[in-house]
């Protein structure tokens, strides 16, 4: 297999990874952005508890559904309100 063929099949994986990871996902990524946004204004005066009561508060006020949001997050690494910023922001405005 030539040098290109392999990086169309790396760049065709790397896409298929980002479309699975966007059909995963319990909401928009515009209502992610809104999300991290509150957390992190949050976070500057209160900072984290090591929960996601900040998370929690957030999709209650939205009407998002709770639980399958939650298990999402920590799917992917989401376990309190800094993680969620730290480890799912990054990955959220890669598929944007």
């Amino acid at each position: 297999m030539d040098k290109r063929r392999k990086k169309e099949l790396l760049k065709q994986f790397k896409n298929d990874e980002k479309n699975e990871f966007e059909k995963s996902l319990p909401f928009s990524t515009e209502i992610f952005e809104e999300l991290f946004n509150y957390i992190d204004t949050t976070l500057e005066s209160h900072g984290c508890d090591h929960t996601l009561k900040y998370t929690k508060k957030f999709l209650e006020d939205n009407n998002l559904p709770l639980e399958k949001s939650i298990e999402w997050l920590e799917e992917n690494g989401g376990y309190c309100d800094c993680e969620v910023l730290a480890n799912i922001e990054d990955k959220i405005l890669d598929i944007e």
